[in-house]
This record gives C-alpha cells, sequence and structure tokens, in this order.
C-alpha cells in the first residue's frame, strides 16, 4: 500500500513539474533588467517591450480589491460567528456564500460589465471596475476561511471577558479579532492569491492599455491580460514575453502562498 499510495502521489506531481518545467524553460529566457522596466511598445519589428504596466496594474487593481473584499469578508464572517451563529437568515447567508464560491469568474466580470461598463457608471472600462470583480471573486473565499478561523477561538475566552462586564464589541475587538489574526492574514492571502490570477473578469472591465498608469479611473493592464493577449500572437518575441509574464504571475502567487503558510504556522505555534 505504502509503494502504491508512492506511485499515485508521483503520478498526481507530474502536471505541476511539467508546468513548473515549461514556465522556467520558457519565461526564464525573457527575463532582463529592462523586461521589468520597460512598457509594451506595440513595435512589430524589434524589442516588444517589457511587462513594468502589467506588473504595476497588477499590484493596483488586487490591492484595491484586496481593500474592499477583505474588511467586507471579514465583518462577514464576524457577523455569522458572534451575532448570527444558527439563524434562518444566517444560513442563507452561508448558502448564498457557498454559492459564490462556485460560479465561474467570467460571471463576476459579465456582472459588473453589463452593470458598471454599459451602463457608463464612472466611465467605460476603468481599473477600479477591474477591482471590483475581483473583489465580488475573493469576498466568499475570505468570508468562509474567516469563519472557521473565528470559529477556532475557544468559547471560553468570550464567556470570560463577558464576566468581566466588556461589552460584545470590545470582545470582538480586544479578544476575538486578535486570537485570530494569523488564521485572518492567512485566508487573505489566499484569496488575494486566486484574485491575481484571474484574467476574465479583467476583459470585461479593465481592458488592458499598454502605457502603466497609477490612476485607477482609467483602464489598465494586467499580467493576466498581457499573457492572453501575447500568446495569441503569430510573433515570438511576445510569445516568450507571454511565458515571462507568465513565469512573474507564478513566482508574485508564489510569495503570497509562502507567506500564507508562515502566518498559518505561525498560528498553529502560537
Amino acid at each position: 500500500m505504502r509503494g502504491l499510495l508512492a506511485v499515485l502521489t508521483a503520478i498526481a506531481l507530474v502536471p505541476l513539474f511539467l508546468v513548473v518545467y515549461y514556465l522556467l524553460h520558457k519565461g526564464l529566457g525573457a527575463w532582463s533588467g529592462r523586461f521589468f522596466t520597460t512598457d509594451p511598445n506595440g513595435n512589430f519589428l524589434g524589442y516588444p517591450g517589457g511587462i513594468r504596466s502589467a506588473i504595476l496594474g497588477t499590484l493596483e487593481i488586487v490591492a484595491l480589491a484586496t481593500a474592499i473584499s477583505v474588511p467586507v469578508g471579514i465583518g462577514v464572517a464576524l457577523w455569522l460567528t458572534e451575532y448570527g451563529k444558527g439563524s434562518r437568515f444566517a444560513s442563507v447567508v452561508r448558502y448564498f456564500v457557498d454559492v459564490m464560491t462556485g460560479v465561474p469568474s467570467i460571471v463576476f466580470g459579465l456582472f459588473v460589465y453589463v452593470v458598471l461598463v454599459l451602463g457608463h457608471i464612472g466611465g467605460g472600462f476603468t481599473g477600479w471596475k477591474g477591482s471590483i470583480a475581483l473583489a465580488l471573486l475573493m469576498a466568499p473565499i475570505v468570508i468562509r476561511s474567516s469563519e472557521v478561523v473565528l470559529l477556532l477561538v475557544p468559547g471560553s475566552l468570550r464567556e470570560a471577558a463577558l464576566a468581566l462586564g466588556a461589552p460584545r464589541w470590545r470582545v470582538i475587538t480586544r479578544v476575538v479579532l486578535p486570537t485570530s489574526l494569523s488564521g485572518l492574514v492567512t485566508g487573505s492571502l489566499l484569496a488575494i492569491a486566486r484574485g491575481a490570477g484571474e484574467t476574465a473578469p479583467l476583459l470585461f472591465t479593465a481592458f488592458g492599455v499598454y502605457a502603466a498608469t497609477a490612476d485607477v479611473t482609467q483602464p489598465m493592464n494586467a499580467l493576466p491580460l498581457q499573457i492572453f493577449g501575447d500568446i495569441k500572437s503569430p510573433q515570438n518575441a511576445l510569445v516568450t514575453r507571454a511565458w515571462g509574464a507568465a513565469l512573474t504571475l507564478v513566482v508574485m502567487i508564489l510569495l503570497l502562498n509562502l507567506v500564507a503558510r508562515f502566518a498559518s504556522r505561525r498560528s498553529r505555534l502560537t
């Protein structure tokens, strides 16, 4: 049985090793100083430019999506664990959160496209609308992971604080949140890693432009958009840039997951 399990584990790891191998084999050749410091220039001949605008756009869009989804997600999780608990309305909220977790990402992009882009709310394609789409995708992950972490806080800690006369809001801010902080950070980082790699919501919202910009009210570039656009090109230089951008995105998500694992380990140790 040990041998059988080892074989099955090896078979399961084969696709992962192949993906990593192809990314390293095809992506490392694109990495250079100017690859990370120049923007795509649209040149058909010569050097097509780097991915600076895509990296900056990804960081800005995901940062805004995080600022929206993480507070809302943790707030909903706190209500479910501290106030809603086993009520009928809390069960309905959990049901819809589970449904949203399984909704394809393109549906969120189409929803924002129909409501905000076609509705001309705040202009046409903009970076903040991409953040809204990613926030809708990330929020259910934050809610479910935060609820699980908050339920792990011993009830005796809450009861002891309430017995001392502390109001419920102070128990939450001084006892529950500090105790579960590492787990909340872990769940939030996993949601960020999920949102950073999504392409479909950004196709209908941020649209993608070559120039780097910090204005989220304008169309913005992002790594998933850059990869999607370059990989379809017949030019070898653009295909190489797509592989380099894919490797960059994987490294960014890997770093986020390492931070999440470190925070999770620290949570278990404490």
